[in-house]
């Protein structure tokens, strides 16, 4: 693919992941009926344990070995000898999420995109049995990432068999620049692993992004936190790269970069939390306001571009989320039709 053609069309929208609440079918009829254009697979963390992003992910991972178990623990996560009732309860959530957006979607042909922990996240967020983290072991950091590719690679082949459009992954690496600054603690709490190397960090994600690629799928990498790698992500294969552009968590210049290169970019424009409504104007503002510095006046860089909330909409409620999809849905008409005020099209499924 190049970084011209994406499986989305321009300025669509999309979510990030999270939504509230623990009704799979609730969540199915709103990701379908507000992003019609470019459907999600959900998150419900309201349920409890295994319903977290990194939870689903182990779930994953136990449909390549049964081996390759998590329990809970007071602090989150640890390896488990065996899949355990956590795991169990989280692959029939994930089991009834996709079962319930399949069902919402049966006339569907657009793009789905999935949420998938990335390797460094995981191994920054589970326990050893010693207590530390996996992020200590370069040896168990190696295992996790190349059973978290196979688990890709299998999650892919479900999605293909279920929905009828093109597959897009979403590698979610919320933990990666504390990982790479050395800001992880260790269990004593009284100092911090050592940084992992960006060439070995990349080398990793690349393992994970490679498989996702092989399988026929678009991929690209979250990353809601500080000083995101940009740079890094570009180098190990990321074909889009998701960030909440509202907190200016990237540099202009980098950005500028990476919608020349022809990267994609789902910039996160509308809050995750509020109350009422957005104008048109201001959940387009973002993306207008980052052309204008950057002096970009051809729209073929912006034909990678996808309009998102920013991370959160877990914490929101139902008629706030049908708020942040429609205006995420009018920043794009506003952007394509080059207006400001979006008088002439209003949304129709406003919150």
């Amino acid at each position: 693919m190049n970084g011209h053609e994406f499986p989305w069309q321009r300025l669509a929208a999309t979510g990030i992941g999270s939504l509230p609440g623990t009704d799979a079918a609730e969540a199915a009829r709103v990701v379908a009926g507000e992003l019609s254009d470019f459907i999600h697979v959900f998150e419900l963390p309201a349920r409890g344990p295994g319903a977290d992003l990194v939870g689903r992910t182990a779930a994953l991972l136990t449909e390549v070995s049964l081996d390759l178990g998590l329990d809970t623990t007071p602090q989150g996560w640890r390896v488990a000898p065996g899949p355990g009732r956590a795991m169990r309860r989280a692959r029939s959530w994930s089991g009834e999420d996709l079962d319930a957006l399949e069902g919402q979607a049966q006339s569907y042909v657009g793009p789905i995109k999935t949420e998938v922990c990335g390797p460094w996240t995981l191994a920054a967020s589970i326990e050893m049995a010693t207590g530390e983290r996996i992020l200590k072991d370069a040896g168990a950091c190696r295992d996790i990432t190349q059973a978290l590719a196979e688990a890709v690679r299998l999650h892919i082949g479900d999605l293909v068999r279920r929905f009828s459009g093109p597959v897009v992954v979403q590698i979610d690496e919320p933990s990666l620049p504390a990982v790479l600054a050395g800001a992880i603690g260790t269990a004593s709490g009284l100092s911090s692993y050592r940084p992992i190397e960006r060439a070995s960090a990349g080398a990793g994600l690349r393992i994970v992004l490679d498989a996702a690629k092989d399988s026929g799928a678009t991929v690209g990498v979250h990353c809601c936190a500080r000083e995101v790698p940009v740079d890094m992500l570009v180098k190990a294969g990321a074909e889009f790269i998701s960030l909440d552009l509202l907190r200016g968590n990237c540099p202009d210049e980098q950005l500028g970069q990476l919608l020349e290169s022809g990267i994609g970019l789902f910039a996160g424009s509308v809050p995750a939390v509020g109350n009422g409504t957005i104008s048109d104007a201001e959940a387009s503002r973002p993306v207008r306001e980052l052309i204008h510095r950057l002096g970009m006046s051809d729209p073929a860089w912006l034909a990678g571009v996808v309009i998102t909330p920013t991370c959160g909409l877990a914490g929101a409620n139902w008629e706030w989320v049908r708020a942040a999809y429609d205006a995420c849905r009018a920043a794009g008409r506003v952007l394509r039709d080059d207006r400001v005020d979006g008088a002439e099209e209003g949304g129709d499924h406003g919150g």
